[in-house]
């Protein structure tokens, strides 16, 4: 993978916790999220999403269960911890500072 792909990877991750973080219960689904990151010029097609939402449930990040059709996600408290700022990981964007 490129240097570009990878940091468009990072960012992905990213968004998808912060967009977790921000909804009740921690809880989405897929096409939600292809939505939302077109919303932020992060387009992506569905199996880049799938991909980078198993990266971060097999990560701790996330959870959901992967035997089922329609994905839907629930951030985990380290996900949430991420999304925050609160902690790292080499592999996802760390958040801007906020103002």
């Amino acid at each position: 993978m490129n240097d570009y792909l990878k940091t468009l990877s990072k960012h992905r991750r990213l968004a998808i916790l912060r967009h977790l973080a921000e909804i009740p219960e921690y809880t989405g689904n897929a096409s939600i999220l292809q939505d939302v990151l077109q919303g932020l010029g992060l387009s992506s097609s569905r199996a880049q999403i799938v991909t980078d939402l198993t990266w971060l449930r097999e990560n701790g990040f996330v959870e959901f269960d992967p035997s089922v059709e329609f994905v839907v996600v629930s951030a985990t408290t380290r996900g949430i911890e991420i999304a925050r700022g609160l902690s790292t990981h080499p592999d996802i964007q760390r958040p801007s500072p906020k103002v």
